[in-house]
C-alpha cells in the first residue's frame, strides 16, 4: 500500500481514516504543521455519539506538541470539531 499524501493546512478532516491510524496520524500530522509554521489546527471528529471526540481528546491530552485545545464554535463546526494550538518550539526537532 502507497503512502497517503495530505496537503498540511489549518484543518484536519478524519472523515475518511481509520479510527485506529488517528493517534498516528495526529502526531504526524502536528509535527508537519509545525514544520511549515502553522500554530493553529482545527480537527474535524464529527458529531455523532462522541466516540471520535472522545479519541481526538484522549490523543491531545497526552501528545507532546498540544499547547492546549477546545471544542470549535458554531461556525467552525461547534461539537463536531475541536481547535487545537500546538507549541512553537524554537530548537527542538520534531
Amino acid at each position: 500500500m502507497e503512502p497517503v499524501h495530505i496537503p498540511i493546512e489549518d484543518v484536519l478532516d478524519l472523515h475518511t481514516f481509520r479510527p485506529r491510524d488517528i493517534p498516528a496520524l495526529l502526531h504526524d500530522y502536528f509535527s508537519e504543521c509545525i514544520k511549515a509554521g502553522i500554530f493553529s489546527v482545527r480537527v474535524i471528529h464529527g458529531k455523532g455519539k462522541g466516540i471520535q471526540k472522545r479519541q481526538v481528546h484522549q490523543v491531545l491530552n497526552k501528545h507532546p506538541l498540544v499547547q492546549r485545545y477546545k471544542d470549535a464554535p458554531p461556525q467552525a463546526g461547534g461539537w463536531g470539531a475541536t481547535l487545537v494550538e500546538l507549541k512553537q518550539l524554537t530548537d527542538k526537532i520534531v
